[in-house]
């Protein structure tokens, strides 16, 4: 197998929505572009020794990773990269494999439709906790615990896809 025009086809594929993803979780360009530059060195290194079943899958998760990595070294608190990460995932639900995509509607489906109605305003309509507590006629804190629920509950459903997680 011609392994240059492979790698030479998921980099031209992948390059930039890596860096946009990567630029999204650290707010920083450098870190973004240098992240995506070793999960590329990386793949390119040991291209003989991995399979892959899902380019896209292995390509997203590594940048991930590798970003945990750069932020660990430097004692980071990582949650705050676990909830850019679940914003990016709602927010770019099209870009993402259709099984992941399927149960994930199917999990927002379970949860009870007041939580549901407040995760969906916050994260697909962009709205604030001011502005959903304001606009449901409910308490700041009622709005953020709603949310943290739904959010929780999601990430409980997609235990089969905790690689994306990690």
């Amino acid at each position: 197998m011609d392994y240059s025009f492979d790698f030479e086809k998921i980099y031209n594929d992948y390059w930039e929505k890596l860096t946009a993803f990567s630029l999204k979780m650290t707010q920083d360009e450098q870190l973004a572009q240098n992240v995506v530059q070793d999960v590329f060195i990386d793949l390119w290194e040991r291209r003989e020794e991995i399979s892959i079943a899902s380019v896209e899958n292995y390509l997203f998760r590594a940048v991930k990773n590798q970003i945990f990595k750069s932020y660990r070294n430097e004692k980071f608190d990582k949650t705050i990269l676990e909830d850019k990460f679940e914003n990016y995932l709602i927010e770019n639900l099209s870009t993402i494999e259709s099984d992941l995509t399927d149960k994930i509607y199917a999990l927002l489906d379970t949860l009870p439709e007041k939580r549901k109605e407040i995760l969906l305003m916050n994260k697909l309509q962009d709205m604030n906790i001011d502005q959903i507590a304001s606009e449901l006629d409910l308490s700041k804190q009622t709005v953020k615990n709603q949310i943290s629920s739904a959010l929780k509950q999601l990430r409980h459903g997609l235990k089969e896809f905790t690689f994306l997680f990690m």
